[in-house]
């Protein structure tokens, strides 16, 4: 989906939200909680919906693709690595020297590469992840208009409280309906 129509469709369900000519139905009608608090688990609210769904099947492939050839380079760099210990025996030990140390500096370059390509998915998931939050802020922010809620807090941070005051589950098909897989 493309940028312009996502804030369209985040436009539109806040203006119907909000708008004093919407029909007036009580939160209570709608199965909302009602009261000053509301909880959500985040973790499950993005892992949940239909967007961090995908994320985690892209960041998974990509994992898998990386996993991949992590083994076919350290396959490479095991024969290569044996083909120099063979050859050790009929080298001068200056020659040899010159040989392994430019094999380690290949292997040293090789992992700084493999590194970084592991450090870009863990950010992807990040970045997806913030991307997902600020897509949601509407959504969240309408609960709390329908609800007449103040605040909504991390329910694994909450000592105690009742279910009622979880919107999770409301929350992730609201964003489906909106967000969908943000593609």
């Amino acid at each position: 989906m493309h940028r312009r129509g996502l804030l369209a469709r985040m436009i539109a369900v806040a203006l119907a939200v909000s708008s004093p000519l919407a029909c007036p139905v009580s939160a209570q009608q709608l199965g909302l909680p009602q009261g000053d608090i509301l909880t959500i688990s985040s973790d499950r609210f993005f892992s949940e919906s239909a967007f961090g769904k995908r994320v985690a099947k892209e960041i998974e492939a990509a994992g898998t693709a990386l996993a991949k050839e992590n083994r076919r380079i350290e396959a490479e760099l095991t024969a290569e690595e044996k083909d120099l210990t063979e050859k050790r025996r009929d080298m001068e030990p200056e020659a040899f020297r010159a040989l392994a140390d430019a094999f380690n500096e290949k292997v040293k370059v090789i992992r700084n590469t493999q590194d970084t390509k592991a450090r870009a998915l863990a950010q992807k998931s990040d970045s997806a992840r913030a991307q997902f939050f600020e897509a949601a802020r509407p959504v969240l922010v309408s609960l709390m208009q329908e609800t007449g809620a103040g605040v909504i807090l991390e329910r694994s941070s909450v000592f105690l409280s009742a279910n009622a005051t979880d919107i999770t589950e409301i929350a992730i098909e609201r964003i489906d309906a909106i967000v969908g897989t943000g593609e």
